[in-house]
């Protein structure tokens, strides 16, 4: 795992805000930053969930590792 839960969680935060400066509007999911603000999440060694309550509200996010056995 090149990246760390927390670099992840930083670098899927900073592109929410940069949609929200764009955009002024909070992006509703991750798939959204994917597609529109090239972020490149390592999903394969991740759990990664977002949360968008609200459009003018920044997204809850929580990275987790997953632990191959």
């Amino acid at each position: 795992m090149e990246e760390s839960a927390e670099e992840i969680k930083a670098a899927v935060q900073r592109s929410a805000m940069q949609c929200y400066i764009v955009e002024g509007v909070y992006p509703p999911n991750l798939a959204y930053l994917e597609e529109n603000y090239a972020l490149q999440v390592n999903e394969n060694d991740y759990y990664i969930t977002y949360s968008a309550f609200a459009s003018n509200l920044p997204p809850d996010v929580n990275v987790m590792p997953k632990y191959n056995n």
